[in-house]
Formats: structure tokens, C-alpha cells, sequence
């Protein structure tokens, strides 16, 4: 009860309505809801203080920024969504956030549009080299079927663009990038489509800031060719990954186009077969099915595989001799 009491207390001022109004929209820094709002940043500062000492908003910090937001689940999720029921939508002020909000949107897309342009030559060249994304993506959701009512994890999320696929259908998607440029990609992507369940985090795909278990399904999509050590960002994944959870890699199987290593910061010329069932086996993961889609001169795979039981790891473990080291490097 003194939750509810604090919750209500904290939401009956008509500054922090507002301010609950515009972060149930999408994730916002302090300086955009300062100038949505149109007042001091200490008095801003203030009030969000409050809304998230009451659990009605949560803050994360992304290097030297902090956004805000409404929570997606939990006892503030229960107490935001009625509240912000009741709000009218002709109300003037509400409408003029509004407005505002749409304009922070649109700034947010010309810097996402100016970074897209400035590396799409990279991005063009790599898709060049295997078969069509669109096949790739069909393949994808082929794979991870219905995902109603689940939670997503994307790793090495980019652009977005997957985590964009599965959070049309999925209940919550979460997307974690290095990147911060590539985070402001991902965001406009995401407020473009709509897609206020989903939400971009900076985060070490080594060192996920997640508990154990807390992921229905999560994905790998042409991340592990950057990665120093493949296998510990495999391991990291399952940690995530809930009982009867999917994990889902796509990458490219070995080749010998150096180029991508010299012009692109691949670490690794694809992954085989063996040496991804090795890894997977390592990390109480059994791998279920593998889908080739060659192209020329690339061949992109999709490995799947669900989390095991303990039991069945040790007997799994026992019979692997092949090792991890087989990885194209």
C-alpha cells in the first residue's frame, strides 16, 4: 500500500505528468525533456528525481548520457498506465508536448539518417558479397516461429534492423550495442516503427547487465565475426537465456575473403559447424538445426539451439572430443 500511496504521491503534480506522458512515448535524455518541457534543467532534474524514487520512471546511463523512461513491467508499469488513461488528449498543453516530442523525433532522424549515409559504402559492400537480406530475415523468423508473448535480447544490435523484425510480434525486445552511434540508428528506427515495447541499451555483449534467465529468445546477428572471443560471448548469451529459451547466430560459414578482415575489423573469416556445436555444448546449449543460405561468394548460416537441462550437458559434454578451435580464423 505505501507503494501505490508514494507512486500517487509522486505522480500528482502536473510538471511530472507531463513528464510521464512524454517518456511513455520513448526513452529521453534530460536536455530533450528540458526542451520539451520548456523549463531549467535543475528543476527537470528535480522532478525526475522523484517519479524515479517511486519506481514511475526508470534511468540508465549510456556513456555520458542518461535517459528516462516509463517501465515496461513491474508495480510502476501497473500504476503508470491507468494514470496516463486518464489524461485528456485535447488538453493544450499535453498537445504542445506532443509537438515538441515530434520534433526531438525528427531530430534524432537526421542524425541517425547522417551517420546511415556517411558508412553506408561499408554496409553496401559486405551485403554485395551474400545472398539477399530479405531472404536472410524470412529465414530468421522461420527459425525462431512464434515469439507472441516473449522476451527478446538482440546482441550487437546495429542498426536495429532485428530487433525491428521480431518486436512486431514479440511482448518486450531489447537491443544491446557498443555503438552509440549505432544506438541512435536503432532508436529512430524503433520510434519510426512504433515499437514502444522495444528499447536499445550500450552494453558489453562480454558482460550483459541482465540476470540469469531472462530472455525467451535471443539473437546473434552478424556480431560474432567482430568478436575477440566468439565462444565467451556464447556463453554470456546462455547465461540470459530462460528454460527452453532459443538461442539464434547468424553469420557467415568459413571463406577466404580477406578483405573483410582488412577493410571491415572482421576478427574471424566465418565459423563452421563443429566448432559452433562445440560452443554451444559448452554453454548447456543443444543445437537443434543448422540452415545454409549460400550466396557468392558468401554462405550465411543460421545455428539454432535451446538451453539443456544440467543433466543432459554432462552427457552431451562427455562425447564431445572435436574441440573449439575450428573456427576460420
Amino acid at each position: 500500500m505505501e507503494q501505490v500511496l508514494a507512486g500517487l504521491r509522486a505522480a500528482a503534480e502536473a510538471t511530472r505528468l507531463r513528464l510521464l506522458a512524454i517518456c511513455a512515448e520513448c526513452e529521453l535524455t534530460v536536455s530533450e525533456i528540458t526542451q520539451i518541457i520548456g523549463q531549467s534543467q535543475p528543476r527537470v532534474s528535480r522532478h525526475l528525481k522523484l517519479l524515479c524514487e517511486a519506481g514511475l520512471l526508470v534511468r540508465f546511463r549510456e556513456g555520458t548520457w542518461v535517459f528516462y523512461r516509463t517501465p515496461h513491467s513491474g508495480p510502476g508499469a501497473d500504476l503508470v498506465a491507468p494514470v496516463l488513461a486518464l489524461l485528456p488528449r485535447d488538453d493544450e498543453t499535453l498537445s504542445l508536448d506532443r509537438t515538441r516530442l515530434d520534433q526531438v523525433k525528427k531530430q534524432r532522424e537526421q542524425v541517425a539518417t547522417e551517420y546511415f549515409r556517411a558508412n553506408a559504402g561499408e554496409w553496401d559492400t559486405i551485403r554485395s558479397l551474400h545472398i539477399d537480406e530479405a531472404e536472410v530475415e524470412a529465414a530468421l523468423l522461420a527459425a525462431l516461429g512464434n515469439l507472441e508473448g516473449k522476451r527478446i535480447l538482440d546482441i550487437g544490435t546495429g542498426t536495429g534492423r532485428v530487433l525491428e523484425l521480431l518486436g512486431k510480434t514479440a511482448a518486450e525486445g531489447v537491443g544491446v550495442d557498443m555503438s552509440r552511434e549505432m544506438l541512435a540508428v536503432a532508436r529512430a528506427r524503433l520510434q519510426r516503427a512504433e515499437l514502444a515495447n522495444c528499447l536499445v541499451r550500450q552494453a558489453d555483449m562480454y558482460q550483459l547487465p541482465y540476470p540469469d534467465a531472462a530472455f525467451d529468445v535471443i539473437t546473434l546477428h552478424q556480431v560474432l565475426h567482430y568478436a575477440e572471443k566468439p565462444e565467451t560471448a556464447i556463453a554470456e548469451a546462455a547465461r540470459l537465456l530462460a528454460p527452453g529459451g532459443t538461442l539464434l547466430v547468424v553469420d557467415f560459414a568459413p571463406h577466404d575473403q580477406e578483405e573483410l578482415r582488412e577493410q571491415h575489423a572482421h576478427r574471424r573469416l566465418g565459423f563452421d559447424d563443429g566448432a559452433m556445436k562445440d560452443w554451444f555444448a559448452s554453454s548447456k546449449l543443444a543445437m537443434d538445426e543448422v540452415v545454409n543460405l549460400p550466396g557468392k561468394p558468401l554462405t550465411v548460416c543460421l545455428w539454432r539451439g535451446h538451453a539443456v537441462d544440467a543433466a543432459m550437458a554432462n552427457v552431451a559434454g562427455a562425447g564431445n572430443t572435436t574441440g573449439a578451435g575450428k573456427a576460420a580464423e
